[in-house]
């Protein structure tokens, strides 16, 4: 049977399947299992397998930072204890208009079972984050505020310096310009700065289905 070319529309579709099946699988591989990366990489294989049964698409990877290049999409999977993970830091830019992709977020809820000795992941939530809505909800809401209240750049620098953004003065300076110029839309992660982007889903997961570009999947 030929395969067919993966759209955004059918990984939606094949990430809710997959997320039903997955939550009543148990296996002995992932039993007494702690290491949330250890499970993430275990069901992003898994997904990337599922997948490549019925489609023909570019398989990507953490290291070159998405997973499904060809559609701008990143795939996290992420313990419903604490719904976080990391992301490459390009600029600080991403903290106002995302990070230049979109999001397919599995968060689970890991059990093993003791007779068994197997490991069970139900899948909670499956959410898809549209790139316009990966932004920092503090930053983001808080620059809305600024510009409706007829902010000019001078307050929009005031506020980065508050919000520590990691830029120097001229890099501040031309994305203060283009704040002025392009508003950016409310973004619903709540991003960490480090050397790397820690992004936060509480947000995301509660928003799935009320907020314009936040899909609740699952």
């Amino acid at each position: 049977m030929s395969k067919v070319k993966l759209t955004i529309e059918q990984l939606q579709k094949e990430a809710k399947e997959f997320a039903e099946v997955e939550s009543i699988h148990n296996d002995p591989e992932l039993y007494g299992v702690t290491d949330g990366k250890a499970v993430g990489t275990y069901l992003e294989h898994k997904f990337q397998a599922f997948l490549h049964e019925k489609y023909d698409y570019v398989e990507g990877s953490s290291a070159k930072g998405m997973d499904f290049p060809e559609l701008y999409i990143d795939m996290k999977v992420t313990s419903i204890k604490q719904p976080q993970s990391s992301s490459p830091f390009k600029s600080a830019r991403q903290k106002i208009y995302g990070l230049g992709y979109a999001l397919l977020i599995f968060v689970y809820d890991k059990t093993d079972n003791q007779e068994e000795k197997t490991g069970r992941l139900k899948i909670l939530h499956t959410v898809y984050v549209e790139d316009y809505r990966t932004g920092d909800f503090q930053t983001t809401t808080g620059l809305k505020k600024i510009l409706e209240n007829d902010g000019n750049i001078d307050d929009v620098l005031a506020f980065f310096g508050e919000r520590m953004l990691p830029l120097d003065e001229i890099q501040a300076q031309t994305l203060a310009e283009e704040v002025i110029g392009n508003p950016p839309e409310i973004g619903y992660l709540t991003i960490s700065n480090a050397l790397q982007w820690r992004l936060q889903y509480s947000r995301v997961i509660q928003k799935a289905g009320e907020i314009t570009g936040i899909q609740k999947v699952l």
